[in-house]
């Protein structure tokens, strides 16, 4: 057992660790559209018309901000060491919220989400940094996956928590609720040992940052897991940003929109579920193969359908489809990154801040341009998702057939530093 792992263990448990580095990876996870339900009386606030999609952008904005953070955090807590890091990242947040909820303008509220998800970047990259710093290969991959499948299974859940909300007041509350959120982890964060220790930590040079970037870029199995998870993460992203338009204009559910996308958390619920249960028992290896053979099978049939019946069919088939892919998700996105972190021991902030721009922020772009071709069916998202799987199968299979020789003890990682 290394150090940092001991000293966790013996400080908060095993449980409490994962349960809290899970709530640390929640604060960016809440805040991505847990206001989704308050559109409609952030429309009428802005002056905006009743069917305008000027909105959207606060999602795509969040992620942005998201995916750029990662490699101011990633280095810093490389350097600084975990907890001030995720101090720091969390103070922006907070602060950010808090001022969404008096944002005067559109332009400033979107402003403020970009900032936002800057600051939700660094819990971010702090958690999945203090994971590998305390454990390795298939354990680290099983704590790992905890971890991930709450960024996935989180903003599934965020617009039911949003319209509770609304249920007590105007949407602002709602931005003071995330907020109180971010306040609640950070007193609880303060049980957390540094788990970077002075020895470990790279310094703040360009030249050391540079190379421990490229130690992440130039492992071909790191990098093919990534742009395998990217892949995947775009028709996440999209679904996620696009599901109200889908369900309002495709099949004039809006008023169900809580309920349908709830739906859709519970599926990815049970996912997680079956994924530690999955852990026990199969390779991790394996578990990505037959995830993907699925994957594929699910997006595949979800693109038929969309073709076969012009874009709009009726809405139990839609779900139908659908299911399977959101199942696949909550198998593919936690493990890709937990996978692709295994060889990245001595490197581990700058790593994830490496995985997490290159997925988030290309996740984002893939989602903005498919929400951009919504033509009023699910067409767009249903060839987007079958030609994301296409990518990701390609991806992975580049890595599988190194994945013996480019997993490595951490140690090695740092001769080429």
């Amino acid at each position: 057992m290394n150090a940092a792992r001991g000293t966790i263990e013996s400080r908060l448990g095993r449980l409490e660790f994962t349960v809290l580095i899970s709530m640390i990876m929640a604060v960016a996870a809440l805040a991505i559209d847990m206001m989704l339900p308050a559109f409609g009386d952030m429309r009428s606030h802005f002056d905006l018309p009743v069917d305008s999609n000027a909105l959207a952008p606060i999602v795509t904005f969040f992620f942005i901000g998201l995916g750029l953070g990662h490699p101011i955090w990633g280095p810093l807590s490389d350097a600084l060491g975990r907890k001030r890091v995720l101090y720091a990242g969390l103070a922006v947040y907070i602060v950010s919220s808090i001022g969404a909820a008096f944002a005067p303008s559109i332009e400033v509220l979107f402003l403020l989400r970009f900032i936002g998800g800057i600051g939700a970047a660094g819990p971010r990259v702090v958690a999945i940094g203090i994971v590998r710093d305390a454990y390795q290969g298939e354990a680290m991959a099983k704590v790992m996956s905890y971890v991930m499948a709450v960024f996935i299974l989180v903003p599934m859940f965020a617009p039911a928590l949003g319209s509770l909300v609304l249920a007590f007041g105007p949407w602002h509350l709602i931005f003071w609720v995330i907020a109180a959120f971010g306040i609640a982890v950070t007193v609880w964060s303060t049980r957390l040992p540094e788990t970077l220790p002075s020895e470990r930590r790279i310094p703040l040079k360009a030249g050391r940052l540079l190379d421990a970037s490229r130690v992440v870029l130039r492992n071909r199995f790191t990098i093919g897991l990534t742009f395998a998870q990217t892949a995947v993460f775009g028709f996440f992203a999209s679904y996620i940003a696009s599901s109200q338009l889908i369900i309002d204009d495709v099949f004039g559910l809006d008023p169900w929109f809580p309920v349908i996308f709830g739906s859709s958390a519970a599926v990815v619920g049970v996912g997680m579920l079956l994924n530690t249960r999955l852990l026990n028992i199969a390779p991790l290896r394996s578990l990505l193969r037959w995830a993907l053979v699925g994957y594929a099978g699910s997006t595949f049939t979800f693109a038929a359908i969309a073709w076969a019946t012009g874009g709009t069919p009726p809405f139990w088939l839609f779900l139908a489809g659908l299911t399977p892919i959101l199942l696949c998700h909550a198998l593919l996105i936690p493990n890709l990154n937990a996978a692709a972190m295994i060889p990245m021991g001595d490197v581990a902030g700058t790593a994830a801040a490496v995985i997490g721009t290159i997925s988030i922020l290309g996740g984002a772009l893939v989602g903005a341009i498919i929400d951009a071709a919504f033509d009023g069916t699910i067409i767009p998202l249903a060839t987007a998702g079958a030609i994301g799987c296409t990518i990701a199968i390609v991806f992975y299979v580049w890595t599988d057939r190194v994945w013996e020789r480019e997993i490595q003890p951490a140690s090695r990682v740092t001769e080429t530093l």
